[in-house]
């Protein structure tokens, strides 16, 4: 999944895992995609949610900025060109397994 991921630059403004940053440092961005398992962990209708999101982009309106303090991005660009639905569910199916909160 992670060549996928790289492959369709989904790296470009995500990372695989959380970290925190410094009063200093430019925040990533994207969120992790272990905040975004966090996130979206057990809510309904998730996966159709996200992939969406991936392929058609999030809009530039406040409830796109929920990432405040984990990415400096407030819009997810289009990405229906760089990834096929299939690949983006299989993507969005692993990200949302990421959340290690839900293994300890």
């Amino acid at each position: 999944m992670e060549k996928l991921a790289e492959e369709s630059g989904c790296n470009l403004c995500h990372s695989l895992q959380h970290r925190n940053y410094g009063w200093s440092e430019v925040l990533p961005i994207g969120p992790s995609w272990e905040d975004v398992a966090r996130k979206y962990k057990g809510q309904k209708g998730t996966v159709d949610r996200l992939v969406a999101i991936v392929r058609q982009g999030s809009g530039t309106d406040s409830s796109a900025q929920h990432w405040k303090g984990k990415a400096s991005g407030v819009a997810m660009p289009p990405n229906a060109v760089e990834i096929s639905k299939p690949d983006a569910e299989k993507l969005v199916r692993w990200i949302l397994s990421l959340d290690k909160t839900a293994r300890q």
